[in-house]
């Protein structure tokens, strides 16, 4: 199964409408921030207005105040791209860091097992959101980037996310679901409805792709304390996939991963008994 996300991306409104003047200020930063993507990494004052709905005078003056605090960067040539704060911002943010802090070690060892695709991913407003990959240099061709979005339906760790999700987001997701969006053999909303309560069964899902490249993803859940926090996965072309072992593998590194989030957790407790000085 292709973990993907488009290269590019049509000139839309971002996540959560377009954004109007009489909205706060800060959503509509976000909303020039979210005007950014793989396929736009760098802007025009004009194509950051178009793509983010904002009127051009508008944009001017949150571009400039975000070049002031160093959330976007303007290039000699005028155009914009994304600055360096935010990403030492994001860099402090638990369900990316922290998650993958912990997880690295036993990502690394599951690459050099697989030489694949190894994907880490959180749930995120309805999609997953990639927080770490590795990828070795002659493994077959997929899009995707760390801080990008995949979808729930097509990915192994949005499978794993979505069997885990609150009911009224896995209905949601089932309800809308168009055929030949997902794993080849999820044909209906009633299909998709049967694996996501096979993957919570068996607490992993394998499942294969035929487009735009023959591919198979075998993937499991992270916990944190009982909780799913994560989704841990390997992508793979589709040929000898069920031999290679990396179901086990999988498995195996997203209860370490478990355990190790559990054991941080416990040590990270307080112990009681005396309360902190004011």
């Amino acid at each position: 199964m292709d973990e993907t996300q488009p290269s590019g991306g049509d000139p839309r409104p971002r996540r959560g409408g377009k954004p109007v003047e009489g909205q706060p200020v800060i959503n509509r930063a976000f909303a020039l921030l979210g005007a950014f993507d793989s396929g736009h990494r760098v802007q025009t004052l004009a194509d950051l207005a178009h793509r983010s709905g904002i009127p051009r005078s508008s944009t001017l003056r949150l571009a400039r105040t975000l070049v002031d605090v160093g959330a976007l960067e303007r290039l000699d040539d005028g155009r914009y791209t994304v600055g360096l704060r935010l990403l030492e911002i994001a860099s402090l943010a638990p369900r990316g860091h922290g998650l993958r802090s912990v997880a690295m070690p036993f990502m690394e060892d599951l690459f050099q097992v697989t030489r694949q695709h190894v994907l880490l991913a959180v749930l995120d407003q309805g999609e997953a959101l990639l927080v770490e990959r590795l990828s070795s240099l002659d493994a077959s061709p997929v899009q995707y980037r760390v801080g990008g979005r995949l979808p729930l339906t097509s990915t192994g760790v949005g499978l794993v996310l979505l069997s885990f999700a609150p009911p009224a987001l896995q209905a949601s997701v089932v309800e809308d679901y168009v055929p030949g969006e997902g794993d080849d053999t999820v044909r209906s909303p009633a299909d998709l409805r049967r694996l996501l309560a096979e993957v919570r069964r068996g607490d992993f899902v394998v499942a294969h792709q035929g487009r735009p490249w023959q591919m198979s993803t075998a993937a499991a859940p992270v916990r944190d304390g009982g909780e799913v926090v994560a989704a841990l996965s390997v992508v793979a072309p589709r040929t000898g996939f069920a031999d290679a072992g990396y179901g086990p593998a999988v498995r195996a590194a997203a209860r370490a991963v478990s355990r190790q989030l559990s054991a941080d957790g416990r040590r990270a407790a307080p112990s009681g008994g005396t309360e902190p000085p004011g």
